[in-house]
């Protein structure tokens, strides 16, 4: 059974940066990609940002610019920089592993910003 450790969470100012960190307990290159998504009260859980096992990146039109998805094999982490953040950018953000048969999910951590 795969776990996903999150950290990086917190409340922050509009303007303010924070960064998310996600670790495996397996290695981050075995899986086909790594990403985030987040999930706003009353909305559907959304992906925010991803990056394929071969380092190709996306990421959603609202955060193109302020967030930047990269990772550390050496630290066996995924981070999520988090920059210019906006009220709208309040949500649980879930990290996730993907595999052919099957996807894994962090435990979430809360990102609030204030106006």
């Amino acid at each position: 059974q795969v776990q996903l450790v999150e950290s990086g969470g917190g409340l922050v100012q509009a303007g303010g940066s924070l960064r998310l960190s996600c670790t495996p307990s397996g290695s981050i290159f075995s899986f086909s990609a790594m990403g985030w998504y987040r999930e706003a009260p009353g909305k559907q859980r959304d992906l925010v940002a991803q990056i394929t096992n071969g380092g190709a990146t996306n990421y959603a039109n609202s955060v193109k610019g302020r967030f930047t998805i990269s990772r550390d094999g050496a630290m066996n982490t995924i981070y999520l920089q988090m920059n210019s953040l906006k009220p709208e950018d309040t949500a649980v953000y879930y990290c996730i592993a993907k595999r052919t048969v099957r996807d894994y999910w962090g435990q979430g951590t809360q990102v609030t910003v204030s106006s």
